[in-house]
């Protein structure tokens, strides 16, 4: 697979954390999901990943950009902590809990069943659990209320980092 990738800290009043950008040149095969009993294409050559790591919160959240720079779908990665690394990459300790909203509107949660078995194999505390739990329905709300700000600030963000980076470094 041959990618750029590109990461920034941002500060401003919309957003406070970090912004990653993926952009896919090759790979070997493209990646394909299924909802609700139709195939969508995530990953592809000229698909734009970008990934928005906001400052304090308990959440990741991917957007998934197809070659024509249109939304394929927004997938949020429920988190304990998330943080940098020595060499200024971003991580995140995930808590299996996801939530991922379709440009139809369509919204899922998924892994429940794996959150329930990581706390049954003491992978995750209950205490965490809780914390997920409680992250998923809190962003699950703001989506229904039209409250959740970043399905607005990735296409702001994409083009703004797009423009101020022209194409990002290859790796």
């Amino acid at each position: 697979m041959r990618k750029s990738y590109t990461c920034l800290s941002m500060d401003g009043d919309e957003f406070k954390g970090l912004v990653t950008m993926y952009r896919i040149h090759e790979l070997r095969e493209p990646l394909w999901k299924e909802y609700n009993g139709r195939k969508m294409c995530l990953a592809d050559r000229g698909y734009l990943w970008m990934q928005h790591f906001p400052r304090g919160e308990h959440f990741v959240v991917t957007t998934m950009f197809d070659d024509k720079n249109r939304v394929v779908q927004w997938y949020i990665d429920i988190c304990k902590t998330q943080g940098l690394t020595d060499q200024q990459v971003p991580w995140f300790d995930d808590l299996y809990l996801d939530v991922v909203v379709l440009p139809s509107g369509e919204v899922f949660l998924m892994d429940e069943d794996e959150l329930e078995d990581a706390v049954r194999q003491g992978i995750v505390t209950g205490k965490d659990a809780a914390l997920a739990r409680k992250t998923a329905g809190r962003l699950l709300s703001a989506i229904r209320n039209g409250r959740f700000r970043y399905f607005t600030l990735s296409l702001k963000h994409r083009k703004a980092l797009v423009a101020q980076n022209g194409e990002v470094s290859e790796t």
